[in-house]
């Protein structure tokens, strides 16, 4: 039996520091696109960095909102108050506020906000300080990612959820960290070595997608990954490093719409033949001359 299939829109940090970019990013997922959830990013980076990362010129400067690339990451930070605003404004909208969380005061933020699931990315699923205080602390479910993970590491952290009672309320994702992923690189397969070794033990296989276009998302899904992400901007031209391997809307839209055409054709005939079969049975049919 398939799972509905579940799109998470990865809004990151797409609104580029402007509350009213998110609003409509926001507003276009729930109303144009049909996602099930919108997912921002909160950093502290003077927590997150060190202070020669935090004074470093951005790598790439044309994408850059600062003279150093602790100002770039600040210029594009909310506060924990705009994301209280943001979770409002999605229940308004009927979709679902989440947040990935880079950090232990971040997770704490956004902890204090009660959202139905918070996301820790690939880059920092192995601070287990921040994990351990989730565990304790937050009573959600939490979302995980195995980009840039070893199969070692894979088994430390779903050991810590599971020494704390937690594996229940963890979904894990197959992801390939990079921005765009070729397709060669995607590995689909990973959903069923991933299902295999750990589908009894948490509550959930996802899959977080950095490639091109929407056909491998399908696949994805019928590999029995039904909670979907997909980094989503409205404009793919936009100043940013994300934009470029994102979606704009028209593709969420797409994208769930067919998932939700392929969940609804993946099941087995009701009977030999359906009634919409009869009708052309009676009319087409070979039939033997008398």
């Amino acid at each position: 039996m398939y799972k509905k299939p579940f799109i998470i829109a990865e809004a990151g940090c797409n609104h580029m520091g402007s509350m009213e970019i998110a609003k409509d990013l926001i507003q276009t997922a729930a109303v144009f696109c049909k996602a099930d959830a919108i997912k921002f990013q909160k950093r502290c980076p003077k927590e997150l960095l060190t202070e020669e990362q935090y004074n470093a010129p951005h790598p790439n400067p044309v994408n850059s909102y600062g003279d150093t690339y602790g100002a770039h990451r600040e210029f594009l930070e909310f506060t924990v108050e705009q994301h209280a605003q943001l979770k409002a404004w999605c229940e308004e909208a009927g979709i679902i506020y989440a947040t990935s969380v880079w950090d232990l005061t971040s997770a704490k933020e956004i902890a204090s906000l009660k959202p139905q699931f918070i996301k820790i990315p690939s880059a920092c699923n192995n601070h287990f300080e921040m994990l351990q205080w989730l565990c304790d602390n937050y009573e959600g479910e939490i979302q995980l990612s195995f980009g840039m993970t070893t199969h070692e590491e894979e088994e430390q952290i779903v050991s810590l959820f599971e020494k704390n009672n937690r594996a229940k309320d963890l979904v894990l994702f197959n992801c390939t960290s990079g921005y765009p992923v070729p397709f060669k690189d995607v590995a689909l397969l990973e959903i069923t070595r991933m299902r295999e070794a750990y589908e009894s033990r948490v509550k959930a296989i996802g899959f977080s997608g950095h490639h091109l276009g929407i056909a491998v998302d399908v696949a994805a899904y019928t590999l029995g990954a039904h909670i979907i992400e997909r980094h989503y901007t409205l404009d793919r031209t936009w100043k940013g490093t994300d934009h470029a391997a994102s979606l704009e809307p028209d593709g969420i839209r797409k994208l769930v719409r067919n998932l939700s055409a392929v969940h609804d054709a993946l099941n087995y005939k009701s009977e030999e033949i359906l009634p919409i079969e009869q009708v052309q049975r009676d009319k087409l049919k070979f039939r033997k001359k008398q």
